[in-house]
Formats: structure tokens, C-alpha cells, sequence
């Protein structure tokens, strides 16, 4: 090979002639003159082919066309005879007009540019280095430093773009294939350990993914793959599941790390315990595949195996190292995917279990709630609400809002929220469960503050007592349409401590909807709390403009056209919703007495039952309800000292309930042969759909429902 000399290179504009990369550029050669024979291609050892130069391209005097540079080195050329002599005026000006051409990558065919400026292509040429023809429409093979060095990056990015498991095996594929190889089988553990956990079992392989060239462009790369090839042994490659037996070839090979030709023996003997009997066999010769094994932060949790078809040119050794960043990119992304999914496991638990997972169905009230996290990657937040059931068919409604939306703001929301439940067993008036609240959040800690809204609504009376704790104030939704906040104290948030809370009493009444929610409805980095307040009271009443007047509008639609008010920019906070229709008890289907607490005093208990259920045209009912309420009445007047209070409600179900002043709970007991009582409870507990006690402040009630037939 000879030497061109110097004297012909000039060097790029911007670029110091003495900088050691290289910044010479050849001077390019002249088109070739009509008629001008052409050299025989220049074989080289490996089967490398050099491109068809143009005999009037040589220098005079230089050696014969046996001793000329092949076309791809990248450091000798072929010097115009006429530069040596050329004028440096004139050619600087024809320098500036016209383009010069870069030199061609190495191994990478020279681009088209004008039909008369381009070699005519040999017939006999072959493709370097497999003595192969690059089929048509072929990905052009890697065969620089350069090349693969921006081929990895631009893979790995990929790969890290991906969040969850799926993405990231599929950004392995995608960016693999066709680019680097023309398929590609992952196989990941199964299961996967997450952590710092230490599997257990033994270590089972199972094929999580495969993928081919595609039969159209890829136009998400813009990239032209191959012609699709006909089917062939490749479809058939790769088994569904397979078990590493310790001390086999393919645990050494895994043990191994670092990414290997399948026609190294170890890789030959591993490939039928990976790919099943007869997969192998499959497998292109040479190396055409590569065995890549997927190593985590602390263990080998899978292997992908990269494959190209015959018609391609094999692997190069430097492909391993492309092989080996691949999969140590896709490894710890994965693992770091189980940890993430584990996370957003653990935190969709623990909102599930914060959150009440089905309403109450109490008496003369319809409920109805949605939740929506701050954001898909952050699913925790401080925000709930809850409907408790309460003596005497009243039905408390809360809501609220810790400050945050963490781990730390989900786990006091779930003591909150237990604290406001236990206090409201307690049947406390709303404003005490608040102050109650307020301890218990001072006691959690100095900055554990959060705002609360706790209503009671008594489908009875047709009356709801509201107690608020720095909340927005609830909107109540008539039933001709109209839409009005409702004017309750604000209250300062529970956890500042020291402060009075302030309940209001107001009309419930029937076919009106009330509204509760969190702030993140209603305020943004786009507008104010008030502002939101106007528009989800503006909303609410074009809502029930759809149905008319006489009809409100369903609960689940209503809250789903509540939520549609949210535009792009206004999820900044989790979001709870919480729905309440009031449809109240008639009193028409109530009968109340007062018994003095005296032994007559069930017999006139069970003389007014029966005619209520007369009444009602409930007389198939007569003998049951005489009998338990017999039962219970006794019971209270034994121990009371105060009138006892009976009463019967008339809804889907007959309900019965009796109250005195013992705080002390009755206990389903099972009697003795010999002990005379004992048993009234005994008998409810056999006879009643549902029965319960709840204490209360002023002593405890007792009651029981029955199907109306």
C-alpha cells in the first residue's frame, strides 16, 4: 500500500491543521471522464472488497493499480493530477461555490449524488467483509467506532425513557431491532425479585418478549428496514419457560455476565436447556447470535439473545461491547422498574385501604364518591372522605384534607379518619368530633395539620347540622335547579389547637343534593379558591338544567360532569368527592311514643306496634315485630330510670328502634337451662334481618329491621 502525499490535503475550515484527531480532508477526485476504463476490484484478506476506481483518477506517477488505497480507510486517496498546479486564487473561489463532499464512512456505501459524480457500481462488487451483496433496502452495518457509539446512546435513552417493566423490555426491542439486529428474544426471571430480596426456588427463565423486523417502517425511528424475509427457522426460536439448573452450562454462562457469541462452546451447550430441544438447531451458524446475560444491581435477573438472518452480515467482536451496554442499561432499569412497581403497589394498597371501599346505604339518603390521585406517579395523598351510619337513620357525612400528598399525609388521613369514625360511634355533635380531631392531630405531631368538614344529616327532620374545620363550604344542589354555597364558619384547620368550632343547623330538604369536596377541585396555579367555587356552583346548576326541574340528576353522572370541570392545568392536588342525595323519611312512615320505664310498659309497646303496622298495612308482620319488641322493651325499663323511647320506621325495610338512658351495651348470651331470662336477644338475633346497639351520649339504642315480605 502506498503513502499519498500531504501536499494534496487541506486542512477543514475551523480546525487546527496540527490537531492529532485528524482534521484533514482529502481533496476530492474529479468526475470520471466518459469512456475511462475502471480497475478490477481489489480482493483483501477476509473476504474485503474495495469500490471500482476510475483509471483516470491515478496520479501520474504513481505505483500501478495494484497498489491502490481501497475505498473506506479513511486515510489515503487518489490526488487530482491538476491540483498540484492549479492557481490558489481560482481555486479558492471554486472551493467556496462548490460543496465538498465528506469522506464516506468506513464500511458504510457511498451516498447518491449526481449520476455523472458517482463510480458505476461493479456487478461483481460484494459487500466487506461477509463477501455477501447487501440486499436492497438492508440496514447499513456498523463498522466505526463512531457508529456505535451513537447507536448506544441513542439506545440507551430509549431504554431509560421507559418507566414500568413493559416499557423498558420494549424499548430493548425497539431500539435493537431492526438497527442492530434483525431479532431479539428477553427472557426475564420469573418471578422477579425486588430489592433486596433473596429468591427463593429455583431460578426459572421465562420469555417475556420477542420482536422481529416489521413488515412496514418503523416511521417513530425513521428508519427503512429490510425487506420482509420469508419465514424461516428464527420464528421457531425461543421456548416459553425454562429452569436453570445449578451447575449447568447455562448457569455458568450466566454467571459468566459478559455477553458471548452462541458458537463458543459454552454458549452452544447452554442454548438447549434457554431455547428447548431442538431450538438450537434454529439458530443461524457463525456469529450470527449473541448471548447477552441481564445482570440487576445484585444478580443475573434474565438474558436477552440478539440474532441476525444469514443474509446478513455476522456479528464483530466490538458488537459484544455494544451487547454488554445494552444489556447492563436494561438490567438496572428493570430493577429499578420492580422497585417502582412494588412502591406504587404498596401506595395504591395503602390508599385503598385509607379510603372506604363501598358507601353505606342508609336510610333516606343516596351517596355517591369519586377520588382521584394528584398525579399517576404520586397515587398517595392526604384527602378523604366517609359516611358513617348513626343511630336513629341519621347518616354522618365527612370529608377532608390532610396537608400534602405523601406517604407521611396518607398515613395521618388514615388515623384521622379512624379517629373521626370512633367519635362518631360515640354520637357526638358535630362540632366536639371536631375538636376531638383537633387533638388528636396535635398529638400526632407540631406541623400535622389538615382541614375537615363533618355534616349529620337526619333524614327525619329533614335537618343537617354542618361543623367545619377550614374547609371549602359545601354546595347544595336544590331540586328546580338552583345551586347555593352554603354559609358555614369556616373554622380554623384542625391540628392549630385552641380554638372553638362552630356548628350551624339547616334545611335538608328532599330531592336537594349536597356537595362535598377537597380544595383540589376547585383551586389551581390557574385560579383562586373562590373563583372555583363560582364555577363548580355554575356547573352544578347547568347540570340540572338537562334533567328539568321535577327530576335531579343521577348521583354517578353528576359527579362525573363535576369532575369534567377540571381543565389541563388544574390538577395540582388529589381530589375527593363525595355526593349525598337527600330523599328523607315521609311522616306519614314514622310513629315515635314515649314509655314510662314501668312494667305495663310492654304491653303498650306491643299494643301501638300493632296498630302502626295496621296503619301501614304491615299486619303479616304483627306477630314478629309484638314479639321482639316485647323482648327489647323489657330489657330497657328493667334498667332505665328515664321515659324509654320507641320508634318504627317505614322504608324499604321495617325498622325498630328503642333508647334509654343505660349507657351500657346489651351481649348476646347463651342461656342456661336453668336461668329464667336471658334469652330476649337471643330470639332478635334468630328472628331480625339486622339488629344492632350503639351507645350514645345520653345512654345507648337499640334496634332491628325486618323485610317487609
Amino acid at each position: 500500500m502506498t503513502e499519498q502525499p500531504t501536499s494534496f490535503e487541506r486542512p477543514q475550515p475551523g480546525v487546527d491543521p496540527a490537531d492529532p484527531r485528524g482534521a484533514l480532508v482529502h481533496t476530492p477526485a474529479p468526475a470520471r471522464a466518459p469512456g475511462a476504463g475502471t480497475l478490477p476490484v481489489q480482493g483483501r484478506p477476509g473476504g474485503d472488497a474495495t469500490v471500482p476506481v476510475s483509471t483516470a483518477q491515478l496520479t501520474p506517477g504513481t505505483s500501478d493499480p495494484d497498489t491502490s488505497t481501497p475505498f473506506g480507510k479513511g486515510k489515503d486517496t487518489v490526488s487530482d493530477p491538476a491540483s498540484e498546479h492549479s492557481q490558489p486564487g481560482a481555486e479558492q473561489t471554486a472551493e467556496r461555490d462548490t460543496p465538498r463532499p465528506r469522506p464516506a464512512p468506513e464500511g458504510i456505501p457511498l451516498q447518491p449524488a449526481d449520476e455523472q459524480d458517482r463510480p458505476l457500481p461493479d456487478p461483481g462488487a460484494q459487500e466487506r467483509r461477509s463477501g455477501q451483496a447487501l440486499p436492497p433496502g438492508r440496514p447499513t452495518p456498523m463498522r466505526r467506532d463512531g457508529d456505535r457509539l451513537r447507536f448506544v446512546g441513542a439506545a440507551t435513552r430509549r431504554i431509560a425513557r421507559g418507566i414500568d417493566l413493559d416499557e423498558i423490555v420494549m424499548g430493548l426491542c425497539r431500539a435493537t431491532v431492526p438497527t442492530f439486529s434483525d431479532a431479539i428474544l428477553v427472557y426475564l426471571r420469573d418471578p422477579l425479585p425486588v430489592g433486596d430480596e433473596r429468591p427463593t426456588g429455583p431460578l426459572v427463565l421465562r420469555l417475556r418478549r420477542t420482536d422481529r423486523i416489521p413488515a412496514e417502517r418503523d416511521t417513530e425511528n425513521g428508519f427503512l428496514p429490510a425487506a420482509q424475509p420469508e419465514p424461516s427457522e428464527l420464528d421457531s426460536v425461543g421456548a416459553e419457560l425454562c429452569e436453570v439448573r445449578p451447575g449447568s452450562a447455562l448457569a455458568e454462562v450466566l454467571r459468566g455476565v459478559r455477553p458471548v457469541f452462541t458458537d463458543a462452546p459454552a454458549a452452544r451447550a447452554a442454548l438447549p436447556e434457554l431455547l428447548g430441544e431442538g431450538g438450537e438447531v434454529a439458530l443461524p451458524d457463525g456469529q450470527r447470535a449473541i448471548l447477552a446475560p441481564l445482570r440487576g444491581r445484585r444478580r443475573v435477573i434474565g438474558a436477552a439473545l440478539f440474532l441476525r438472518r444469514p443474509e446478513r452480515i455476522p456479528f464483530e467482536p466490538d458488537d459484544l461491547l455494544v451487547a454488554a451496554q445494552l444489556a447492563t442499561h436494561s438490567a438496572l432499569g428493570i430493577d429499578k422498574a420492580v422497585l417502582y412497581g412494588r412502591e406504587a403497589y404498596i401506595a395504591d394498597e395503602l390508599q385503598r385501604t385509607m379510603l372506604p371501599e363501598t358507601l353505606p346505604r342508609p336510610t333516606g339518603v343516596r351517596l355517591a364518591s369519586r377520588y382521584l390521585p394528584a398525579a399517576e406517579t404520586a397515587r398517595v395523598g392526604g384527602d378523604w372522605y366517609d359516611a358513617i351510619p348513626l343511630p336513629g337513620s341519621r347518616v354522618a357525612l365527612v370529608v377532608g384534607d390532610v396537608m400534602g400528598h405523601s406517604m407521611t399525609s396518607a398515613a395521618i388521613m388514615g388515623q384521622l379518619r379512624t379517629t373521626a369514625q370512633t367519635l362518631a360511634g360515640l354520637d357526638l355533635p358535630p362540632q366536639e368530633v371536631l375538636h376531638h380531631l383537633d387533638e388528636q392531630a396535635q398529638r400526632l405531631g407540631v406541623d400535622r395539620m389538615a382541614t375537615c368538614l363533618y355534616a349529620v344529616y337526619d333524614p327525619v327532620a329533614h335537618r343537617i347540622t354542618i361543623a367545619n374545620a377550614g374547609h371549602p363550604p359545601p354546595v347544595l344542589l336544590h331540586l328546580g335547579g338552583r345551586a347555593e354555597v352554603l354559609r358555614v364558619p369556616a373554622g380554623a384547620p384542625i391540628g392549630v389547637g385552641g380554638v372553638d368550632f362552630e356548628a350551624v343547623e339547616l334545611d335538608a330538604p328532599a330531592g336537594a343534593t349536597l356537595l362535598l369536596y377537597t380544595d383540589g377541585l376547585v383551586e389551581s396555579r390557574l385560579r383562586d379558591v373562590w373563583t372555583g367555587i363560582e364555577q363548580l356552583r355554575e356547573k352544578l346548576a347547568a347540570v340540572a338544567q338537562l334533567t328539568g326541574p321535577d327530576h335531579p340528576p343521577p348521583l354517578e353522572a353528576l359527579c362525573d360532569e363535576v369532575l369534567d370541570m377540571l381543565g389541563p392545568g388544574d390538577r395540582d392536588d388529589d381530589i375527593a368527592l363525595l355526593a349525598a342525595r337527600f330523599d328523607g323519611i315521609a311522616p306519614s312512615d314514622v310513629a315515635y311514643w314515649f314509655l314510662e320505664p314501668e312494667d305495663a310498659a310492654p304491653g303498650r309497646a306491643r299494643r301501638l306496634a300493632r296498630r302502626a303496622l295496621q296503619r301501614w298495612g304491615l299486619e303479616e308482620l304483627s306477630d314478629s315485630v309484638e314479639l321482639l319488641v316485647s323482648e327489647v322493651v323489657t330489657n330497657a325499663v328493667r334498667y332505665a330510670s328515664r321515659p324509654v323511647t320507641l320508634r318504627l320506621l317505614r322504608t324499604d325495610v321495617l325498622r325498630c328502634e328503642v333508647g334509654d338512658d343505660v349507657p351500657q351495651l346489651p351481649r348476646l348470651r347463651q342461656a342456661r337451662a336453668t336461668d329464667e331470662g336471658g334469652r330476649g336477644l337471643y330470639l332478635v338475633n334468630r328472628m331480625a334481618r339486622r339488629w344492632g346497639a350503639t351507645r350514645l351520649s345520653t345512654g345507648k339504642v337499640v334496634w332491628f329491621e325486618l323485610n317487609r315480605g
